[in-house]
């Protein structure tokens, strides 16, 4: 597997990584084998999260197992002040057992607030700048879905590596990736599958894999089999033929009717609806098989799809002319109903 340099870290990442998302549907047994079968392939990095439930604990005792210094290990959090931001880590610490993380990235920060929050004397920065003094945590990034206020964070410098969607539907992030390579962070690429509506696997890693700017792609695993069939998929070939580009702009063209980029463009919702959250948790209900996880994260939203007024608006400001205000209708029938 090729390896890239990932910014001024000094880390030295495996092209293709693995995204700790479906690990929470399994066991210790399956978490085991696939990062076994990893190693086989020379793949080394692992994304996960603390909101990803047990996927930190599954990802801890293969490592145990396996040898904790084989692998770079990141994970990340919503705490945007010091005191919740240092739980976060020790949480994280504690569940995935070990001494040190690689990288910790302050997660799913798409609007200005929430950077400004960061940022703030008092911030989430300040605990991962005193954990990384204090060895717990090597190196500090940031994930986000807004390329406004991801270019907003390569600015700051405040940042080590940068973690974005990116996708032959979703492309945009490549301007913020130029931007991030120029003051050396490290840039990884997450939903290289669009959230798993992508079909053509292969060709889009290998789509992802022609930029020089992206370090690494975070791809969730289920299986071994499945890593394999990745692996397989992507060294295949070097470069995409005619057909494969025709296949892209097929799927592309399939997919960008109801395809929600979660850029979050929408917003402000007159009824404080978070439209491209409920859009991602009806993703994970029906592509990550993550029913329960999807709908709690549907539930715990404070205004749902059944308040919308059907007013337009989304719609007007949407750079990709969804219907969102039927999107919301479906959504909420699948969510509610499994309810």
């Amino acid at each position: 597997m090729e390896k890239r340099l990932l910014g001024s870290t000094g880390l030295l990442s495996s092209f293709m990584g693995i995204g700790g998302i479906p690990l929470q549907r399994f066991d210790e047994n399956n978490s085991y084998e696939i990062f076994s079968t990893a190693l086989r392939y020379g793949i080394n990095f692992i994304d996960t999260a603390r909101g990803y439930t047990k996927s930190e604990d599954l990802i801890g005792s293969a490592l145990q197992r396996l040898g904790r210094e084989k692998f770079i290990l990141a994970t990340k959090a919503q705490s945007r002040t010091y005191d919740d931001m240092k739980k976060e880590i020790e949480t994280s610490l504690y569940h995935l057992k070990t001494t040190y993380i690689d990288l910790y990235q302050c997660h799913f920060v798409c609007n200005e607030q929430d950077l400004n929050n960061i940022l703030s004397p008092n911030g989430a920065l300040k605990a991962l700048l005193q954990a990384k003094e204090e060895g717990l945590i090597k190196h500090i990034g940031i994930t986000s879905h807004n390329l406004k206020t991801a270019e907003t964070a390569v600015k700051s410098k405040a940042f080590e590596t940068l973690q974005f969607p990116f996708n032959f539907i979703e492309s945009e992030g490549i301007k913020v990736f130029k931007a991030a390579k120029e003051n050396n962070m490290g840039v990884i690429a997450m939903k290289p599958l669009g959230g798993g509506a992508i079909v053509n696997r292969g060709i889009s890693f290998r789509y992802a894999a022609n930029f020089k700017e992206i370090d690494c792609i975070i791809p969730g695993v289920d299986n071994k089999e499945q890593l394999e069939s990745n692996v397989l998929d992507f060294m295949r070939a070097t470069s995409l033929s005619d057909n494969e580009l025709q296949k892209i702009e097929e799927e592309k063209l399939l997919l960008g009717r109801e395809f929600c980029r979660r850029c979050d463009y929408c917003q402000p919702c007159p009824q404080n609806i978070p439209i491209s959250v409920i859009f991602t948790a009806k993703a994970y209900y029906e592509r990550y098989n993550l029913k329960e996880w999807a709908i709690g994260k549907y539930q715990a939203c404070k205004a749902n799809a059944s308040d919308c007024i059907k007013c337009g608006r989304c719609e007007s400001k949407c750079p990709y002319g969804l219907p969102i205000r039927e999107m919301l209708v479906q959504t909420h029938k699948l969510l509610n109903k499994a309810t």
